[in-house]
């Protein structure tokens, strides 16, 4: 599913209607799902404040109360204006949901239950610019909650005042912590410029205003990726699921090499040995989960020898000669994921000219300079579209909205992830679970979109489950991948 347009999605809708749907019937879809995926992302009863404007995003936000007034939050409302001065569908909605109290100043956070979440619901699409007069106030006063009391930022489709098409980010714009965007991603949100505005992103399903074709934009989300959604057969085997083989570590970062494989292990590979310098052998053989096949290696092209389904190489590799790994790289029939050092050797000497297309390379923006310094510059979105023009493996650049692209594919954003994954080691295991799921047999591309959903799930998911995002660690991440694997599967994120 592609991301559109203002322009376009209005079009989605009047297509919609033409077909029998209502504002109406869409509005109650949308805003049901949406206070079912708040419930799911704070699964204990807290308070909600909606902020409405006069529009219909105002009305998704309603339904969206009382779907969290029935599982047990208390649930207010902020307006911008009188409610008889809004839309006819919202004032009805808000009839509809019946005893809920406009309050006439700021919340008095300090005695209601948390989780205290804000409901954006100030402006939607059809707005020109940010938020003026009161609607600013409002604005304010959210961000205002969200940096001193503790308050989690619900934008209802965008956060207002972020342009819907642009991205551009305006002047007294709401500062989400996830944006749960209705039907189908706008390109706005998906944009670079937008990132710290937008924070993580969810999609609301709503059938009726489904796009066929994906374009050359499009958010990573069940909804919008087939791969993994399929159970393994009750007759699987480790086998089929498939052997990976790290290069990796050092002695001086055996951390990542333990990492990775952790990765490896928990994105479910069915055998992982782990290849280290011999140096190195027994001090990562004793930190290794027990489950991970140790061996010590001294000449990486040995491991062409070796029988298995997918490759990481580089995780806390240290120094290393681009030349033997790009000998490795170029003559490894399956495909490999390429990350940290090992991009800084391939840097050194050539970059990845000549590399299979399914191999897939993992930098992060510093690792990426190192790869291509003339694209130094350039926003995110159009360098990663030329790294790819110019280049055959898939690529995988890391950032607050990970992009996955590869040449002549459309540009994939991740929905996941949260400022706790700023933190060493996020990487490694990133490297492992795509690692896992190539040995699987899953298409490159696939793979590295998949593995950035994951990872950036388990990371909300250890948060939610007590970790901040000041004490959040890769291994809290790792932890938490199986419960990812589910809500990917179920679509309930």
């Amino acid at each position: 599913m592609g991301a559109v347009t203002a322009d376009e999605m209005r079009a989605l809708e009047e297509a919609a209607f033409q077909k029998g749907a209502t504002a109406a019937s869409l509005m109650t879809k949308a805003g049901r799902r949406l206070g079912l995926a708040i419930a799911r992302m704070f699964p204990r009863p807290g308070t909600a404040v909606a902020y409405l404007g006069k529009g219909h995003n105002a009305g998704d936000a309603l339904v969206a109360l009382g779907v969290l007034r029935a599982a047990g939050w208390q649930v207010v409302a902020r307006a911008s204006r009188p409610l008889e001065e809004c839309a006819d569908l919202t004032r009805a909605m808000f009839e509809a949901l019946g005893g809920v109290t406009v309050l006439e100043a700021s919340p008095d956070v300090v005695e209601m239950p948390r989780p205290l979440v804000l409901l954006d619901g100030l402006l939607g699409i059809g707005a020109n610019g940010g938020p003026r007069g009161t609607l600013a106030a409002l604005s304010r006063e959210m961000n205002g909650l969200r940096r001193t009391a503790g308050a989690r930022v619900v934008a209802v489709d965008l956060p207002s005042g972020v342009d819907a098409d642009t991205g551009v980010v305006h002047p007294d714009a709401v500062i989400a912590d996830v944006t749960l965007t209705i039907g189908v991603p706008k390109r706005g949100l998906l944009q670079a410029a937008a990132v710290h505005a937008v924070g993580a992103l969810g999609l609301v399903p709503v059938e009726e205003l489904r796009v066929p074709e994906v374009g050359d934009l499009a958010l990573i989300s069940p909804w919008t990726l087939a791969a993994g959604r399929e159970p393994r057969p009750f007759d699987f085997h480790k086998g089929r699921a498939g052997r990976v083989a790290l290069l990796a570590g050092s002695v001086p970062y055996s951390g990542a090499a333990v990492l990775a494989a952790t990765g490896a292990l928990r994105g479910g590979a069915g055998l992982v040995t782990l290849h280290v310098p011999v140096e190195a052998h027994a001090l990562i053989a004793a930190k290794c989960p027990p489950e991970v096949m140790v061996r010590p290696v001294s000449d990486p092209r040995d491991l062409l020898g070796s029988r298995f389904d997918s490759l990481v190489v580089g995780p806390g590799l240290g120094e290393a000669d681009g030349d033997t790994l790009r000998e490795l790289l170029e003559g490894c029939s399956v495909p490999a994921v390429i990350d940290a050092d090992a991009l800084n050797a391939l840097a050194k000497c050539g970059g990845v000219a000549g590399l299979p297309s399914h191999h897939v390379l993992t930098p992060h923006p510093g690792e990426f300079a190192r790869l291509a310094p003339d694209l130094t510059g350039q926003p995110r979105e159009a360098a990663a579209r030329l790294f790819a023009d110019r280049s055959s493996p898939v690529l995988l650049l890391k950032g607050a909205r990970t992009l996955v692209t590869a040449k002549g594919k459309p540009l994939w954003c991740n929905s996941t992830g949260t400022p706790g994954m700023a933190t060493g080691g996020q990487g490694d295991v990133l490297s492992g679970v795509i690692g896992a799921l190539l040995a699987g047999g899953m298409e490159s591309l696939d793979a590295a979109a998949l593995g950035a959903w994951l990872c950036g799930r388990a990371s909300e998911r250890a948060i939610a489950a007590g970790a901040s995002e000041e004490s959040l660690s890769a291994g809290d991440a790792a932890a938490h991948l199986g419960g990812a694997f589910r809500d990917w599967r179920e679509g309930t994120r």
